[in-house]
């Protein structure tokens, strides 16, 4: 790569396929499914799709043309848009916000991607009878540490081989992988006694569950949270796309593979789970389920458990590693443009620094939700509302800019989201979050 020349990706597949990774995740694999399933079944699908079209996919969009447009990072993006609207170079500590978020997020997400790569291995030797007692051992402490230490280590490793060479080549493989285990694991529940009432559970349509202020909450914020918007991962990956990319067909696409994932995992999850009647065991958080009822569930299966259970484990570990490349690339990406560094230098010093910041989180996981909390809630939401702020009523000319790629869609419509319903959307979802991210920080303190 020449002096001064930014790196591109080799394929618009490529491409897709990353971004793709970057918003499949943990979350997708169960927090989508259980909320489904508490939130009304089929309602709560209707009205998270009704949340991607109206928050999630503008956003995306918004992020995508952002970056495109610019060629850069987050913060020198939006100082480069502001600066050409006329607008206050301020603006770029919205990017300050994206870059935050990521170094943030990828510190504790570290630490669970590392039980879910400790639990893959385990899986082939048998699962520890007690799933409960054997999470509560291993969750906190050095071995968490340990294992948090090894993934972001494969993770710097990744990043360091570049946008085509590293990040594309693993996607590439990394995601047709996902989509055939996810199917394969879903299809083998199928078969198993007791799957269907996993699916009466997970697909029931009762619409007064849908019909309440938390439903709302949990589907719009699902809806953002999932495409991975609000921390600058798809901005930055659109800044390395040449300006032949159909922006508006390729957030479709993106949207509707994460969807995809998503709600294949409830149809590989729950039949597990209620096969072998084990919902009791299910509570309303990602690791009542996966690292303590599935688990029980592969036991119960003897050897065969062995093999699913592996295969379910580097399902989710996949998730987790193209989400966490997406992360440090955010914060790498920033170093390169604003600070000058090679991207080994950038790569080895976020990357160090991200892994240390976990450290607490390892080692408590109170901790952990506290910074999930912070995250999600606080850093995601303010920061997708200032983009949809930015690019509905700051940026020059956005329509034309993300026109580039020969779309013809409805981009006036994409302005009037961004402008008015994608802000008070967030605004909704930022103030009901607030009481709940406040308690978990002063529980916190209480506790220490």
């Amino acid at each position: 790569m020449a002096a001064g020349s930014r790196e591109q990706w080799n394929s618009k597949a490529g491409f897709i396929l990353a971004a793709v990774g970057s918003a499949v995740g943990l979350g997708n694999m169960w927090r989508f499914s259980y909320l489904t399933a508490e939130g009304g079944g089929a309602a709560f699908v209707v009205l998270y799709i009704a949340f991607t079209l109206v928050v999630g996919l503008p956003v995306l969009l918004a992020e995508l043309t952002i970056g495109r447009g610019s060629g850069k990072s987050p913060i020198q993006a939006l100082a480069h848009f502001a600066h050409a609207a006329g607008g206050s170079p301020a603006w770029k500590l919205l990017g300050v916000v994206f870059v935050s978020a990521g170094f943030l997020i990828l510190a504790y997400y570290g630490v669970i991607a590392g039980w879910t790569l400790r639990y893959a291995g385990e899986a082939l030797m048998g699962f520890a009878p007690d799933t409960a007692g054997h999470f509560g051992e291993i969750a906190a402490g050095a071995p968490a540490f340990g294992f948090h230490v090894v993934f972001m280590a494969v993770t710097i490793g990744i990043v360091l081989g570049g946008v085509s060479s590293g990040i594309e080549r693993v996607s590439m493989l990394a995601m047709p992988a996902l989509f055939a285990l996810v199917i394969g694991i879903a299809v083998y529940a199928a078969t198993l006694d007791g799957s269907g009432a996993g699916y009466t559970y997970y697909l029931n349509a009762r619409l007064e569950n849908a019909l309440s202020i938390p439903i709302f909450v949990d589907a719009a914020g699902q809806a953002f949270f999932s495409l991975s918007l609000g921390m600058g991962a798809m901005l930055t990956y659109a800044s390395y796309l040449g300006r032949d990319n159909d922006l508006p067909v390729e957030s479709a696409i993106i949207a509707t593979a994460d969807f995809g994932v998503a709600f294949l995992a409830g149809l590989m999850v729950f039949p597990l789970i209620f096969a072998f009647g084990l919902q009791s065991d299910v509570g309303g958080s990602t690791v009542g389920a996966l690292f303590v009822a599935l688990p029980k569930a592969f036991v119960s299966m003897g050897a065969a458990g062995r093999i699913v259970g592996f295969l379910f484990f580097v399902a989710l570990l996949v998730g987790a590693l193209t989400s966490a490349i997406s992360l440090l690339e955010v914060v790498v990406s920033a170093a390169m443009d604003g600070l000058g560094w090679p991207r080994a230098r950038a790569a080895m010093v976020a990357g160090s620094l991200i892994t240390l910041l976990g450290a607490g989180a390892a080692w408590s996981t109170d901790v952990l939700g506290v910074m999930d909390a912070v995250a999600n809630n606080l850093f995601l939401v303010g920061g997708g509302l200032g983009l949809s702020i930015f690019v509905g009523w700051v940026m020059d000319d956005p329509v034309g800019e993300a026109r580039a790629g020969g779309s013809q869609g409805a981009l006036r419509l994409w302005i009037g989201l961004l402008r008015y319903a994608v802000p008070a959307v967030l605004v909704f979802v930022l103030w009901n979050s607030i009481p709940s991210t406040w308690k978990s920080i002063m529980a916190l303190f209480a506790a220490s």
